[in-house]
């Protein structure tokens, strides 16, 4: 029996409906929540993503602004440019899209946005609070994946959680979260020996190795819930996850489309992110 879907892009038009509400809410106080999107360079997958996003501000109607940087900026602009926007209260999130040139310290860059208005969740402030049990500002991916575990009605406390991938993006956060739920958490790398022996027992398989059918159907638990979250571009131009979908399908309970899957859901949280830090600002949330 095929496994069910998980339509991330259907979750994420439900909460849409919610952001809105909480939007006009906002806009009652004389409060419109702003995200401003720091773009570096020409990256053309990043100018995809910032396109998106400002889509999904328009939406459900937060305020965008975007600002861009040629390839060979001083580091040292980005940051006073940061600076200026954590002041200014007309702006309650701030995104610096990744990838960076190599020659800018990323990590330099992302940790001068002050921690309330980290809506990527990066800041050590927000990342820090997730060993305490505690959620600020959560990283979106793994707080999209969350939120479609919940609505999928997916029981976590007790239930062996399989977290392949090891980056503070993706699988170190969504691991504390997970833990944080009550799950049994296991995290896997491209290090690890014999990755069957570990998915093998996984009742919610979480995959983010950015490798294409890295796992495939004879490596799951019969009934696992499978959540693909890479994205890989084939040399035909197709877009691909990291779990072979027409296997895992066939032994999953639950899987996540790619596409239609994790990213909506990433796109959706920098929203709720965003409304969140706005509805803070003023004792609101």
């Amino acid at each position: 029996m095929a496994a069910i879907l998980i339509d991330g892009a259907a979750i994420a038009r439900e909460l849409y409906a919610d952001f809105k509400q909480r939007v006009s809410a906002l806009g009652s106080r004389g409060v419109r929540p702003g995200l401003a999107a720091i773009l570096i360079g020409d990256n053309p997958a990043s100018e995809v993503y910032v396109r998106t996003k400002t889509r999904a501000c328009a939406e459900v109607g937060v305020h965008s602004v975007q600002h861009r940087f040629g390839v060979d900026c001083p580091e040292r602009e980005v940051v006073e440019l940061i600076n200026c926007l954590n002041a200014d209260p007309a702006i309650h999130g701030i995104l610096v899209q990744l990838p960076l040139p190599p020659r800018l310290n990323a990590e330099r860059i992302l940790q001068s946005i002050a921690a309330d208005k980290d809506v990527d969740g990066f800041n050590w402030t927000n990342l820090g609070a997730m060993v305490a049990g505690h959620t600020l500002l959560a990283p979106c991916t793994p707080l999209g994946i969350m939120t479609m575990l919940d609505r999928e009605g997916i029981a976590l406390e007790g239930r062996n959680a399989v977290v392949i991938g090891r980056s503070v993006i993706v699988g170190k956060p969504l691991a504390l979260m997970l833990i944080a739920r009550g799950a049994t958490v296991t995290v896997c790398n491209s290090k690890t020996r014999d990755l069957r022996q570990y998915t093998s027992l996984a009742d919610i398989l979480i995959v983010a190795a950015g490798k294409p059918g890295v796992v495939d159907g004879s490596m799951l638990k019969p009934g696992a819930v499978v959540i693909d979250v890479g994205i890989n571009r084939l040399p035909d131009g197709k877009l691909t996850g990291d779990v072979d979908f027409a296997s895992a399908s066939l032994v999953a309970s639950r899987i996540t489309p790619v596409p239609g899957g994790v990213g909506r859901m990433t796109v959706a949280m920098l929203i709720a992110n965003t409304v969140t830090a706005a509805e803070r600002s003023i004792g609101a949330g």
